[in-house]
């Protein structure tokens, strides 16, 4: 779960720290004094005088102690002063941050359209019409704008809302304007949740409930409509491990965020007792399921689109060589999938090997990888259909692995290896009835992995070595692929449902706050 607040009052803890420690330096505490004062600082609910944590230094070391301590304990005071804190800390960690996130936005591409709207210039939307409602919708990715789009499907047919949806990233934004314009009456890219911007924003949509994909809890956003007392659900929410441990690490911080939520539809029943250990009401939550499952199960071509996509890879010279898919690889992973195709090839099987990047821009790298070995290969975003027979096609495109997923054998799904960690998405493979390889770190996906492992649709490797042979052994045997492919298939269909069920959930809510 996505938690921008994480990272700004981890900041400012970091800058705490250091200052304690230079205290230490000059001999006002003790290593033993200084833990004392954050137990004390995080466990109590109301501010602690300086006085009271400062009561065994010498008269120099309470005044320069107090002089710290007062900013720094007030936190502790969240519910009352957490926003205005928020703000105060949002410019300078956006100050600090904006090189990593500039480079990136540059490298990705795309960032240029409608930059206003993280500005809160979103619109202009015309004035709501009687009797219906509107929703606000934030969706951060293109794999999240693809689980919502069944359920915004849904809502514009009944005809009773008018739905406004905002992305993150410039390819979701692509898609939402690409695919979802028909069923919104505005879309845009959500704001900095600086006050000023997410204000204006805000005063422009003028929502009358709000709906966040999965982890978007950002203060401001939060703050704003609280203010204005408009109801938000979170929904296919999820907990990581890594998330969790954050969450706990700052509970007074996490009580109070949550406490702004009227309705949590969790993916599993896993992270429903989570939320609950971190003191949501169990009222509150629900378990409605993962919305990408619901939303994979659409995935079909016919044959012949399929065939003209085989051949558009590059792989028609070969039609019934098995194609070995990277799912969504990271760094690292594509040359561990590179040596399973000429372990293949060694073994006399006649593989192609489809990889997609997670992330387009990583392109150059990964060529630079494929002009060192002997496999014919190409970029797809250069030549969308293949320029040569291809023993390698890199799909550096965005918004294609679910068509692309139909054409694979097998499946490794990336961001599972170390030095990565949380996994990508396995559902797409699943859907395609393909069997899924994995390696060990696939948290954000908690739920599904052991759901699909319990299926024996997906097998979990340890390290990259296991992930090889795991792959090789499902290569080599074609009638057990097929076998796991109509296991996948009942396992897809026996967890459908979570759109009707988050559905119901949203309008609950609604009922709820307007009674």
């Amino acid at each position: 779960m996505r938690l921008f607040p994480t990272i700004g009052f981890r900041f400012a803890f970091d800058q705490r720290q250091q200052a304690f420690h230079q205290l230490h330096r000059l001999a006002f505490f003790k290593p033993t004094r200084i833990r004392e004062i954050f137990a004390f600082a995080y466990k109590k609910k109301k501010t602690p005088t300086p006085g009271a944590l400062c009561a065994h230094e010498g008269p120099a070391s309470q005044g320069l102690c107090a002089f710290i301590l007062l900013p720094t304990m007030a936190l502790c005071n969240l519910p009352v002063r957490m926003i205005w804190f928020y703000r105060l800390l949002f410019l300078p960690v956006l100050w600090v941050a904006a090189p990593y996130y500039l480079l990136r936005m540059l490298r990705r591409g795309g960032y240029g359209r409608d930059f206003s709207h993280r500005l809160g210039a979103i619109g202009p939307l015309s004035p709501k019409a009687p009797g219906k409602h509107r929703i606000w919708f934030q969706a951060v990715s293109v794999g999240e704008v693809k689980a919502i789009e069944p359920l915004l499907r849904q809502l514009a047919a009944q005809g009773e809302t008018e739905l406004v949806l905002t992305t993150t990233t410039s390819t979701a934004y692509a898609i939402v304007r690409e695919r979802l314009a028909p069923f919104l009456c505005a879309s845009g890219i959500f704001p900095l949740d600086f006050a000023p911007f997410s204000h204006r924003a805000w005063e422009r949509i003028q929502p009358d409930s709000i709906v966040l994909m999965e982890g978007e809890l950002w203060p401001e956003h939060l703050h704003q409509a609280r203010k204005r007392q408009v109801p938000v659900s979170l929904i296919n929410a999820r907990l990581s491990d890594q998330s969790f441990r954050r969450y706990c690490f700052a509970p007074v911080i996490s009580r109070h965020i949550f406490s702004l939520l009227s309705s949590i539809g969790v993916a599993a029943a896993e992270d429903a007792q989570r939320f609950t250990q971190l003191g949501v009401p169990p009222g509150r939550i629900r378990v409605t399921g993962n919305l990408k499952v619901d939303a994979a199960i659409g995935i079909s071509n016919g044959a012949e689109d399929l065939g003209k996509l085989h051949a558009s890879l590059g792989f028609s010279d070969a039609v019934d060589a098995p194609i070995l898919l990277g799912s969504s690889t990271w760094h690292g992973e594509e040359a561990m999938l590179l040596d399973v195709l000429a372990r293949a090839r060694a073994a006399g099987i006649s593989l192609r090997l489809l990889l997609v990047p997670r992330h387009a821009e990583r392109r150059a790298q990964v060529a630079a990888l494929l002009k060192g070995t002997p496999w014919r290969w190409f970029l797809r975003s250069v030549h969308p259909v293949a320029p040569h027979p291809a023993d390698v096609c890199v799909a550096d495109t965005t918004g294609e692995l679910s068509q692309l997923a139909q054409l694979a054998s097998v499946a490794f799904v990336g961001k599972s290896l170390p030095p990565h960690s949380g996994g990508q998405s396995p559902i797409e493979c699943a859907a395609c009835r393909v069997p899924v390889v994995y390696g060990p770190r696939m948290d954000n996906f908690r739920d599904i992995c052991r759901s699909l492992e319990t299926a024996g649709i997906a097998f979990r490797a340890s390290n990259a070595e296991e992930a090889k042979q795991l792959l090789l052994t499902l290569l080599e045997d074609k009638q057990r692929r097929l076998c796991l492919g109509e296991d996948a298939h009942r396992w897809l269909i026996a967890n459908q449902g979570a759109t009707d069920r988050t559905l119901n959930l949203l309008k609950e809510t609604t009922r709820g706050n307007a009674a």
